[in-house]
This record gives structure tokens, sequence and C-alpha cells, in this order.
């Protein structure tokens, strides 16, 4: 019996004692005040607009150095326009739908549908969800873009989406929540196939295995612990994904808290591997491992005068390898920024601030090139 089979074997056993639990609930009739009630819908929305200038030596704004020729340094811009329904079929079943159309301004193969998911909840134990979503593997990934505390998701969040683990892909995933003895546990299990968002299938016949552990170890403070693991095949070639974080938000007083956030993540950079020219690599796609941690300090003031909300200031640290066994090139970024927030959970956001980036090696005519640059975004959601 392959491995492959035993792994599908485990998750199913695994599940198992929740799919019993979960029984109660399932056969529970619906009672009389809730027919009528749904499908029930919510809209969503988001534009992200925002002015960048690049301060860097010949480098483009969006990132790119040219040694030759002109270089666009500075630019208007439109990350993100999201739109989104969320449909609740019963109160237990969900349907969400999210679609990017600032992804129409380039080439849309691979883009624009993000999310794309049926949600079913047994009970607060369990939870499946299968279509394309972002599955649980960090801090990043339960967080939407519009609320996290820099300007966009760290340099190791995409990366490992690249190679399957992150971001948004296909497969389905169990969730849910229980106590061991009087710490608060949140877990989930994935299954992918690991090629990205919009592909007609899986790109071989390999699957990608995570799981997800966030214990919460104080609920006055909001330290929560996350644990992360994950293993598969691509190509039939072995991959794995590790990682830790810890998060954290301390109130100074009655209008500072301040918040933290660490994460470390490393793996199998496969994506690399396969990219390369079999002549220009090793034999083994273990040589190619990324590795990176982060540091994102937030101070938050409440203001609530008029219509602004409170006043943030953060500043990101990172620091990633994307092969740190073969041809090692670090990256460093320092992103301090400002934040104005309008309206609460932040309808209106204008944010001000530097990416700076610093490579251990500049390699001409690449993104790997130092550079600095400058940031205002206007955020609005609904």
């Amino acid at each position: 019996m392959n491995k492959t089979l035993l792994i599908k074997i485990a998750f199913v056993f695994l599940l198992l004692p929740f799919f019993m639990n979960a029984q109660g609930d399932v056969n529970q009739a619906e009672s009389s005040e809730e027919i009528g009630k749904y499908p029930q819908f919510q809209f969503k929305g988001l534009l992200q607009a925002r002015y960048l200038e690049s301060f860097g030596d010949n480098v483009a704004v969006l990132g790119m150095h040219h040694s030759t020729g002109d270089v666009t340094q500075s630019s208007f811009d439109i990350k993100r326009m999201r739109v989104g329904l969320n449909t609740k079929l019963s109160e237990a079943t969900e349907v969400v739908i999210l679609v990017n159309l600032a992804d129409f301004k380039s080439d849309t193969k691979g883009k624009v549908l993000e999310n794309a998911y049926g949600k079913y909840t047994f009970n607060k134990y369990i939870a499946l969800t299968g279509g394309q979503f972002r599955p649980a593997f960090g801090i990043e990934e339960l967080v939407p873009v519009d609320i996290i505390k820099s300007f966009d998701f760290s340099n190791q969040y995409y990366e490992f989406g690249k190679n399957g683990w992150t971001s948004f892909q296909i497969g389905a995933s169990a969730t849910g929540a229980f106590d061991i003895g009087k710490i608060p546990v949140n877990y989930a299990l994935s299954v992918l196939n690991g090629n990205g968002k919009n592909q007609e299938m899986d790109k071989d016949n390999g699957k990608q295995y995570s799981t997800r552990w966030v214990f919460e170890l104080s609920k006055t403070h909001k330290i929560n612990l996350g644990l992360n693991g994950g293993y598969g095949k691509v190509f039939k070639e072995k991959v794995f994904a590790v990682g830790a974080d810890i998060t954290s938000d301390f109130k100074l007083t009655d209008r500072f808290t301040f918040d933290l956030q660490i994460e470390y993540k490393q793996g199998t950079n496969h994506n690399l591997y396969f990219s390369l020219p079999a002549e220009s690599r090793t034999p083994n796609v273990a040589d190619y491992q990324m590795r990176g941690i982060y540091f994102l300090p937030n101070l938050r003031y409440v203001v609530n005068y008029k219509k602004l909300t409170s006043l943030e200031l953060s500043c990101r640290y990172e620091t990633f390898d994307p092969s740190y066994k073969v041809d090692s090139n670090v990256r460093q970024t320092y992103t301090p920024m400002i934040s104005l927030e309008f309206g609460k959970a932040y309808l209106g956001r204008i944010e001000m601030g530097f990416e700076i980036d610093r490579f251990d090696r500049n390699i001409p005519d690449s993104a790997y090139y130092n550079d600095n640059l400058f940031l205002i975004q206007l955020q609005l959601r609904l």
C-alpha cells in the first residue's frame, strides 16, 4: 500500500469522530421560525487605489530593474477592485464568491476569480469547505488584505502561494474548534491540487496535505500560537512546508493598543526547481528550500474625532530567501506605514509609507534589485 493511500485513509479516520459528534445536529429538523429566513445575501466590495513612486536606481514602480531604456518610476494604479457575494442557503450552508476586477488590466489567465467555494458547518467541532479558497497555513491566510496592518501581504506569503500552500487554491478543507483543558484550539486540515487558482485541473496526480493548529494562550492579551505543517508530491517529487507564528494585542490605555505578529515559514521551493532548465539545477528538489521570518508591530490610537476613527503606525521587517541552500540571495524588506482610518472596520483608509528592499546581491534587469518605493493608498470597503 503506497504512502498516498495511507495518508488518505488516515485523513478519513481523523474526521470520523467529528462526523459522529455532528449527527445530532444534522438530523435535527428546522424549526418553523427558520423557514423563510433563507437564502440570505451579503454583498461585499473593496477598492484599493494607489500612487507609486520608485526612488531606486533605474527600478520601475513594479520592482523591475532596467539597465537600458526609459523606466516608469511614478504611476497611479488600481491594486484591487473586488466584488463579492456571500450567500447563506441555510443556517449551516454558505456559498462564497469573490472576483478581483483589477486583474483585467493584464493577462487574466489564472486570475480574476478568487473565492468560489461552499461551506457546510455541522457544529463548532467541524465544518467542511470545498472549491477555491484560501487554506489556513499561517496568520495572513486568515486575514483579508483590506484589514492587514501593512500595504500588502508579506513576500513569504506570495512565494508559498506559488508553491501551493497559501493564497487561493483548489481543494477541500475541514476546520473546527475545541478545548484542551482551559486552552481553546482551532484546527484546519486541507488537501489541495497545489497549482493555484482558476486551473482547469491539477497539474499532476500529486496532492498537497496541510494542517494548521492555533492555541489561545491568553484571552486578555489575545496571545495565539499557530503551528503549520504540510506534505505532498509534485511531479512525483516529495515536498514539504512548516511554519510557526504568534500574535498578541495589548491594550495600553483606553485609547492606545499595541499588537504584534511574528511568523516563520520554511519549505520546498519546487516552483523554482521546476522553472529551471534541468541542466542548470541539482538532481534533488530538496536542495531548493525557501525560508523567511517577519515581525509586524502596530500601534493604534483611537481618535474618534468627527469622521476620523483612528491613527495607526506600523513597520514590518521581513527577511526572506527563496533558495537558501543553492544560490542564496536574501531579501530584506522594511515597510514603515502610517494609516488613517475613517469609519468602523476600515470602511475608509488612507495609508502612506515606503517599501524598502535590500538584497545580498543585486541582479541587473530583474526584480532582485535594491529599491525604495513610496506609496499612498486609498482604501474603501463595503
